[in-house]
């Protein structure tokens, strides 16, 4: 009994470990969810480097896994899925750090080379063309969607509930709709403004990101679904 208090003692700890990281990526994108709003240059640089200390929490988890593994040696299908599910959401919120940081270096290259739609001098009055303007409107559109599917998948694996990171998991249809739209909207840019390209390539690769930042909240929520039920798509694997 008391070996098994112990083992639960730990089972908490990480969890609480894997709760701080992924409140460390949700803060790197609010802030750049700020940043983006308040066209705040300041702000924006701060998140270049974001990837290390989640690189740092990634290695502790890990670390703490294996160790848990091999000294406490679980054998309850709910201690096995639960280390299972950790060490797969860890790498998933280590990559939106990674993330953060390169979408920060994106807007930051697009306002540093006055490319960026406020900054396009292409239509009447030395105004924007109006499909590069929309398109700056869906990409923060996106950031907004990614960051909350950021949150809610964090608060259904902290409160173990399933429904919620089910409807992470459907939420990510927006996302992907919306990474449609600014492809469009660049596209018929090009045909009818003849944008700057370096621009078009950039506001492309953000809303790539983004739209992988969409995708790992969704893989965090499989892998919650599987701590809990042993499902993964659907699918009982343990």
């Amino acid at each position: 009994m008391t070996q098994r208090i112990g083992f639960e003692r730990e089972l908490t700890q990480l969890k609480n470990k894997v709760t701080e990281m992924g409140e460390c990526a949700l803060v790197s994108y609010e802030k750049l969810l700020a940043a983006v709003r308040d066209k705040n240059t300041e702000l924006m640089m701060t998140l270049q480097d974001s990837d290390r200390e989640m690189i740092d929490m990634l290695r502790s988890i890990e670390a703490g896994c294996l160790l848990l593994m091999t000294r406490q040696q679980p054998v309850v299908a709910g201690d096995l899925r639960f280390v299972t599910a950790v060490l797969k959401i860890v790498t998933e919120l280590e990559r939106t750090g990674d993330h953060a940081g390169e979408i920060a270096e994106l807007y930051l290259r697009r306002r540093a080379d006055g490319t960026a739609a406020e900054q396009s001098p292409r239509g009447a009055g030395g105004e924007a063309p109006y499909q590069e303007k929309k398109a700056d409107e869906v990409l923060l559109e996106m950031l907004q969607g990614a960051t909350e599917m950021l949150r809610e998948v964090m608060t259904a694996f902290r409160e173990e509930k399933k429904q919620l990171a089910e409807e992470v998991i459907a939420g990510d249809d927006v996302i992907d709709g919306l990474f449609n739209q600014v492809k469009e909207l660049l596209m018929d840019a090009m045909k009818k403004q003849e944008p700057d390209p370096d621009e078009v390539v950039d506001a492309l690769m953000i809303a790539k990101y983004l739209e992988k930042v969409g995708d790992h909240a969704v893989n965090i929520g499989r892998w919650t679904i599987f701590r809990l039920t042993g499902e993964i798509e659907g699918r009982e694997i343990y």
